[in-house]
């Protein structure tokens, strides 16, 4: 299914004192079920890497953000325009698809990975912030989740997430439903956002063998100073992953400049 020419690019506007406009180029989908092939970041902005810059991690400089801070740094269906909309509930494949149990002999790093996504604790603690939104034309799913966690617990889940497409590579897990699964797990790029960043893309496709029954989700994970977040955008149509990487360096730009104002009111 190809997405109509209106919505084939995607401009994010940050609606900050800092602002920052970031556009991708035409978005080539990723609906080829080819997720091995190597995505291609978009470019940082300079004005995107000051702010990256302006955020240090030393907890002694960065006090930690309130909700309402929290919430000022999600991202909206405001910057990603048309098609996406407030989502109305969590959609139907994460039950379907990522309440599963992986198979006998499978590394338990892998069923870890598969609980993190399900439950939306892949940094292992509930968020700060979080906004669901839906791409009404495809039906995919975008989550930004923001937590405040020691910049060192974060860093070793960002080196854990960087472990699995060699340890998880592809495995089969069995639903809540009944139905085999084939798992696959990769490694995704990413732009260079805020202080550390790890990214992953799966696939699951039912043992039917039906491509077009097959979920695949991109996850992203960052750290900007003592905060972190993760987007994960998933769907059974075209998933795109220059939602994906737009949305992380908008994410980091923006928490970074609500970090930043934090520390000038104190």
């Amino acid at each position: 299914m190809t997405r109509p020419p209106a919505a084939a690019r995607v401009v994010l506007a940050v609606a900050l004192p800092a602002a920052v406009l970031l556009a991708t180029g035409a978005c080539a989908g990723t609906g080829d079920r080819d997720p091995g092939t190597a995505h291609k970041a978009p470019a940082s902005t300079p004005a995107s890497r000051a702010t990256r810059q302006s955020a240090p991690a030393d907890p002694a400089t960065a006090p930690a953000l309130s909700t309402a801070q929290a919430r000022a740094a999600l991202v909206t269906e405001t910057d990603l325009g048309e098609p996406w909309v407030p989502t109305e509930g969590a959609a139907t494949w994460r039950d379907g698809y990522l309440k599963a149990k992986a198979a006998a002999g499978t590394p338990a790093d892998c069923q870890r990975l598969l609980d993190g996504l399900y439950t939306d604790e892949l940094l292992g603690a509930p968020p700060r912030a979080v906004v669901g939104l839906d791409d009404s034309y495809t039906g995919a799913q975008l989550r930004h989740q923001i937590t405040a966690q020691r910049a060192a617990d974060v860093d070793r889940t960002l080196a854990w997430l960087a472990t699995l497409p060699e340890k998880c590579g592809e495995f089969r897990a069995r639903t809540a439903g009944g139905t085999v699964e084939q798992v696959r797990v990769y490694d995704a790029a990413l732009p260079d956002a805020g202080d550390a960043r790890q990214g992953l893309r799966l696939t699951l496709t039912p043992d039917t063998g039906d491509e077009e029954e097959t979920l695949t989700l991109d996850v992203a994970v960052a750290r900007v100073g003592d905060d972190a977040f993760t987007v994960t955008n998933g769907g059974l149509d075209v998933v795109w992953s220059e939602i994906t990487q737009s949305v992380t360096e908008l994410g980091a730009d923006r928490l970074a400049t609500v970090r930043r104002q934090g520390r000038a009111e104190i």
